[in-house]
Protein backbone atom coordinates (compact mmCIF):
# COMPACT_ATOMS: atom_id res chain seq x y z
CA UNK A 1 0.00 0.00 0.00
CA UNK A 2 1.23 3.14 -1.31
CA UNK A 3 -0.01 6.67 0.73
CA UNK A 4 0.71 10.21 -0.16
CA UNK A 5 0.79 13.08 2.71
CA UNK A 6 0.86 16.50 1.92
CA UNK A 7 1.80 19.60 4.07
CA UNK A 8 -0.52 21.64 2.17
CA UNK A 9 1.84 23.50 0.21
CA UNK A 10 1.18 24.18 -3.13
CA UNK A 11 4.94 24.34 -3.91
CA UNK A 12 4.48 20.27 -3.50
CA UNK A 13 2.85 20.62 -6.38
CA UNK A 14 5.17 22.32 -8.55
CA UNK A 15 7.85 20.53 -7.76
CA UNK A 16 6.35 17.56 -7.37
CA UNK A 17 7.17 15.47 -4.13
CA UNK A 18 4.75 14.82 -0.93
CA UNK A 19 5.85 15.95 2.29
CA UNK A 20 6.03 12.15 2.86
CA UNK A 21 5.16 8.88 1.51
CA UNK A 22 4.27 5.52 3.37
CA UNK A 23 5.32 2.47 1.69
CA UNK A 24 3.95 -0.68 3.41
CA UNK A 25 5.81 -0.40 7.20
CA UNK A 26 8.41 2.55 6.00
CA UNK A 27 7.59 6.21 6.04
CA UNK A 28 9.86 8.27 4.19
CA UNK A 29 9.57 12.16 5.16
CA UNK A 30 11.02 15.05 2.48
CA UNK A 31 13.71 17.21 3.61
CA UNK A 32 11.69 19.54 6.06
CA UNK A 33 12.76 22.86 6.79
CA UNK A 34 11.55 25.07 9.06
CA UNK A 35 8.22 27.19 7.72
CA UNK A 36 5.83 27.56 9.53
CA UNK A 37 3.22 26.12 7.25
CA UNK A 38 -0.20 27.71 8.91
CA UNK A 39 1.73 31.17 9.23
CA UNK A 40 3.71 30.21 5.55
CA UNK A 41 6.93 32.31 7.99
CA UNK A 42 10.18 31.33 8.69
CA UNK A 43 12.37 32.90 12.05
CA UNK A 44 15.57 33.51 11.57
CA UNK A 45 16.67 31.77 14.82
CA UNK A 46 17.97 28.25 13.89
CA UNK A 47 17.10 26.63 17.04
CA UNK A 48 13.17 27.42 16.90
CA UNK A 49 13.76 26.64 13.07
CA UNK A 50 15.01 23.49 13.92
CA UNK A 51 12.09 22.76 16.38
CA UNK A 52 9.15 23.94 13.71
CA UNK A 53 10.68 20.71 11.64
CA UNK A 54 10.50 18.43 14.41
CA UNK A 55 6.83 20.00 14.32
CA UNK A 56 6.51 19.67 10.70
CA UNK A 57 7.52 15.82 10.80
CA UNK A 58 5.75 14.86 13.94
CA UNK A 59 2.65 15.66 11.66
CA UNK A 60 3.62 14.10 9.38
CA UNK A 61 4.11 11.25 10.94
CA UNK A 62 0.86 10.71 12.58
CA UNK A 63 -0.81 11.18 9.62
CA UNK A 64 1.33 7.77 8.41
CA UNK A 65 0.27 6.34 11.68
CA UNK A 66 3.68 6.90 13.58
CA UNK A 67 5.28 9.21 15.34
CA UNK A 68 8.99 10.67 16.08
CA UNK A 69 9.72 7.35 18.21
CA UNK A 70 9.52 5.22 15.34
CA UNK A 71 12.24 7.02 13.44
CA UNK A 72 15.33 4.78 11.76
CA UNK A 73 17.03 7.31 10.11
CA UNK A 74 17.74 11.13 10.31
CA UNK A 75 19.06 13.77 7.82
CA UNK A 76 20.38 16.77 9.26
CA UNK A 77 20.84 19.78 6.49
CA UNK A 78 22.67 22.60 7.52
CA UNK A 79 24.05 25.73 6.13
CA UNK A 80 27.01 26.51 8.45
CA UNK A 81 28.66 23.98 10.79
CA UNK A 82 28.87 26.37 13.82
CA UNK A 83 25.05 25.51 13.90
CA UNK A 84 25.48 21.76 14.77
CA UNK A 85 26.26 22.96 18.52
CA UNK A 86 23.62 24.99 18.90
CA UNK A 87 20.82 22.45 17.27
CA UNK A 88 22.33 19.64 18.47
CA UNK A 89 20.53 19.28 21.53
CA UNK A 90 17.15 19.82 19.95
CA UNK A 91 18.06 16.54 18.00
CA UNK A 92 18.32 15.00 20.87
CA UNK A 93 15.10 16.17 22.41
CA UNK A 94 13.14 14.79 20.22
CA UNK A 95 15.07 11.77 19.41
CA UNK A 96 15.59 10.39 22.91
CA UNK A 97 13.82 7.67 22.52
CA UNK A 98 14.09 6.66 18.80
CA UNK A 99 18.00 7.45 18.36
CA UNK A 100 18.16 6.80 14.61
CA UNK A 101 20.91 6.52 12.47
CA UNK A 102 22.39 10.10 11.76
CA UNK A 103 24.28 12.02 9.47
CA UNK A 104 24.51 15.48 9.11
CA UNK A 105 25.85 18.05 6.57
CA UNK A 106 26.71 21.27 5.49
CA UNK A 107 25.41 22.91 2.41
CA UNK A 108 23.58 25.76 0.94
CA UNK A 109 19.58 25.30 0.79
CA UNK A 110 17.51 26.76 -1.73
CA UNK A 111 16.44 29.90 1.02
CA UNK A 112 18.90 31.71 2.20
CA UNK A 113 16.45 31.99 5.14
CA UNK A 114 16.55 28.40 5.86
CA UNK A 115 19.62 27.17 8.31
CA UNK A 116 18.38 23.34 8.18
CA UNK A 117 16.81 20.95 6.63
CA UNK A 118 15.82 17.39 8.03
CA UNK A 119 14.60 14.24 6.29
CA UNK A 120 13.85 11.38 8.33
CA UNK A 121 12.80 7.44 7.36
CA UNK A 122 10.44 5.95 10.33
CA UNK A 123 9.06 2.41 10.61
CA UNK A 124 5.91 1.80 11.42
CA UNK A 125 5.73 -0.89 14.45
CA UNK A 126 4.01 -3.90 14.36
CA UNK A 127 0.77 -4.24 16.86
Amino acid sequence: MRKLISSGSDFEKVAGYSRAVVDGDMIFVAGTTGFDYDRMAIVDDPVEQTHQCFRNIAKALSEAGASLDDAVRATYYLTDASLFEKVAPVFGQYFAKARPAATALICQLIDPRMKIEIEVTARKRQG
